[in-house]
């Protein structure tokens, strides 16, 4: 569970001394206290406290129920799994049930594992398989006959949503299994099967989406988990395309026949990788519990150099006829355990509290801190998301404070210690004006956060215009914040087009600006006049489109003029429906629709997609490797930009492979089908049509 906030709390009385009255009273509170936060972290995907937080809850409420297993009889008990049914989906039956995972905390839980199990089976030579646990939405996806069906979520365990159309969005996710081994023998498929993994972001794709937001001037997101159950829950799946989620298999339900089902962990994995699925490349083998808690440590150490983001390891007996024999619980199986990993933690003060406004003009809080070293770096700062987690957790400056990296990359509070609480302290006040224009602030229907409406406001042009010549839009080289800030605020810039009426001598003005940086600065917003038409789009600010959605409306309207003046119908058939919605409405205001054309009288025209980039349309590549020249998103951006299509796995459907070194299995499967396999330098003869 991802990290928001939590207040530190008194501990739970021991169960031992509490009278069965009290015990009952207790175990109805944290009852309605568990499933408050259940509906929380799995419909909404929107935890207000942390895993540690919530963890802490379940095992008390397990200790208790343990304890007076009679007590408040009918209601989920501490160790039911949790519910992401939305109601937004339909609704599909697992063929075998979706159970979740008993949870271990410490190295004599893990020890304790090992003893039952060795213990039930009479044995101690028992093999483990050691894998890292994913942190992302789990999902049961079926293939018949060797064809995806269907992707549902865990939902209750029994039934979960039907999220297959927005499965399908994920380039990583074949749609049919592999027939043929790599030397081409036959690689039996089974008639049906309900394969069990996890949809996730990957750390790069959560800091590109990280990064827009900033850019943006909005507040990040706090956890690659949250993001990713929010993504698959779109009802859109071209809003869902927009993000590149991925998916990962690490075990099964039903297979049919069962005969032809797998005898260990171990050869699942194997036959995972045979079909061309994604499976784990990362698991350990342990034949002891020392080695096992050996293993567990392992992966606790070497996490942050994983590209997904993880929060504990899984623990599995491997051999299959074990796990029948030692069964299973209502709610989890009774050869298997996740260790979840203690989060890395600091305490330190609260200085202040700053109000950022950003460039849609959200008030965002941020925490300025005492500095204090975590997990090998230095914060100082740390995101508060809105006015209602302050209020929820009744921040105060002054408090000391517990902070973590949530996600491994974002400083959070997650905890306040109230013990060393200054008596005289207050609760703050969130601001009911623009810290910047002074202009009351207004809720927005629907959202949590405070906005500024005011259109002028000072602070949301300097993040506009930061947008605009940062290097993911137009990367006007020189217009840094410092330049941006001083600019704006001696009224040289009002609006973005203010940035092509700049003259030297207006530059020359500023402190600190000198002629040859004047002229400097003057030549690179020349230049940008000629920037590629996708990038003045994206630095537009549009509201729900990124740099990717950019592009495709680049693609669809080819000019400025074009896209101010398109209908809601038309950017529908570009976009996802709620942001085609959005830009219609944007373009409707004659103010947004001044800055289109302003920018065309001064001269901006931007650079249209290449005229030769019908030279790879109908074209499909995927893509594996470490090229000698291109980063993957170079290569990609070259295909699209020629009319080609990249796509996730290879199939019969690919037309070329684009191999570098170190390629693995998209390669050799390439290789089996037939299809076309070409290096860097064949790419760049078929952009040159050779």
């Amino acid at each position: 569970m991802a990290v928001l906030f939590f207040a530190v709390a008194t501990l739970g009385a021991d169960p031992a001394s509490l009278k069965p009255e009290e015990a009952r009273e207790r175990i109805v509170a944290l009852r309605l206290e568990v499933a408050h936060h259940d509906e929380l972290y799995y419909k909404k995907s929107a935890p207000e406290i942390s895993d540690a937080a919530y963890d802490s809850l379940k095992r008390e409420l397990s200790a208790l129920e343990q304890k007076f297993p009679g007590l408040a009889v009918g209601m989920p008990h501490a160790e039911s799994i949790g519910d992401d049914r939305s109601g937004a989906f339909p609704l599909y039956r697992h063929r075998e049930r979706m159970q979740s995972l008993a949870k271990s905390y410490a190295e004599s839980e893990l020890r304790g594992f090992h003893a039952r199990l060795a213990q039930q089976l009479g044995r101690n030579d028992l093999v483990y398989v050691i894998e890292p646990k994913f942190d992302g939405l789990a999902v049961s996806v079926t293939y018949e006959k060797g064809r995806l069906v269907r992707a549902v979520t865990r939902g209750n365990g029994v039934e979960g949503d039907d999220v297959t159309a927005n499965a399908l969005t994920i380039a990583g996710l074949p749609r049919e299994l592999r027939a043929n081994n790599s030397d081409g023998a036959p690689n039996p498929v089974p008639e049906a099967i309900e394969l069990r993994g996890e949809i996730f972001l990957s750390w790069t794709e959560f800091r590109r989406i990280n990064g827009e937001r900033e850019a943006a001037g909005e507040a990040p997101y706090s956890h690659p988990r949250n993001l990713a159950a929010g993504t698959l829950k779109q009802l859109d799946p071209r809003e869902v395309a927009q993000r590149r989620l991925a998916v990962v298999f690490y075990g099964w339900g039903a297979w049919q026949p069962v005969v032809t089902g797998p005898t260990s962990q171990r050869e699942f994995h194997a036959q995972v990788r045979a079909w061309g699925l994604p499976g784990l490349d990362t698991f350990t083998l342990a034949r002891s519990a020392d080695e096992v808690w050996a293993a567990v440590r392992a992966f606790d150490q070497t996490r942050a150099q994983l590209a997904f983001p993880v929060d504990g390891a899984v623990v599995k007996l491997d051999a299959v006829a074990l796990r029948d024999e030692v069964g299973a619980t209502d709610h989890a199986p009774r050869w298997a355990t996740a260790y979840k990993f203690a989060p890395d933690r600091a305490e330190t003060q609260l200085l202040a509290i700053t109000v950022q406004v950003g460039r849609t003009g959200v008030l965002t809080p941020v925490a300025e801190l005492a500095p204090v070293r975590l997990a090998g770096s230095t914060i100082a700062r740390a995101t508060l998301h809105n006015r209602e987690e302050i209020t929820r957790s009744d921040l105060r400056v002054g408090d000391y404070v517990y902070v973590e990296k949530a996600g491994e990359i974002i400083p959070a509070i997650v905890g306040v210690n109230t013990a060393r609480r200054n008596p005289a302290s207050a609760p703050f006040v969130f601001p009911t004006n623009c810290p910047a224009c002074r202009t009351a602030v207004a809720a927005v229907p629907g959202e949590v956060a405070l906005r500024c409406p005011n259109s002028a406001c000072s602070a949301q042009l300097k993040r506009h215009v930061q947008h605009f010549a940062s290097t993911s839009c137009l990367g006007i080289e020189g217009l840094g914040p410092t330049l941006i800030d001083a600019l704006v605020e001696s009224g040289r810039i009002k609006n973005l087009p203010d940035l092509y009426r700049l003259r030297r001598e207006d530059l020359r003005a500023l402190k600190g600006v000198g002629d040859k940086t004047a002229g400097a600065l003057i030549a690179a917003i020349a230049q940008s006049r000629r920037a590629e038409l996708w990038r003045v789009i994206y630095g537009l600010g549009l509201p729900q489109v990124g740099s990717v959605s950019a592009k495709d409306l680049a693609r669809k309207f080819r000019s400025l003029d074009a896209l101010a003046t398109a209908s809601a119908a038309d950017f529908t058939t570009v976009l996802g429906v709620s942001a085609a919605a959005a830009v219609s409405e944007h373009f409707k205001i004659s103010a947004n629709r001044t800055v289109v054309a302003d920018f065309i009288a001064l001269g901006v025209q931007p650079a249209l997609p290449a005229a030769a980039s019908a030279i790879l349309a109908g074209k499909t590549f995927v893509l594996t490797g470490t090229l000698p020249h291109l980063t993957r998103a170079q290569a990609e951006e070259k295909i699209t930009a020629a009319g080609g299509k990249v796509a996730g796995s290879v199939s019969r459907k690919t037309d070329y492979v684009l191999a570098g070194e170190g390629s693995g299995a998209k390669l050799e499967t390439a290789r089996v089908l037939g299809v076309t396999v070409i290096d860097e330098a064949g790419l760049l003869r078929l952009l040159l049509g050779n």
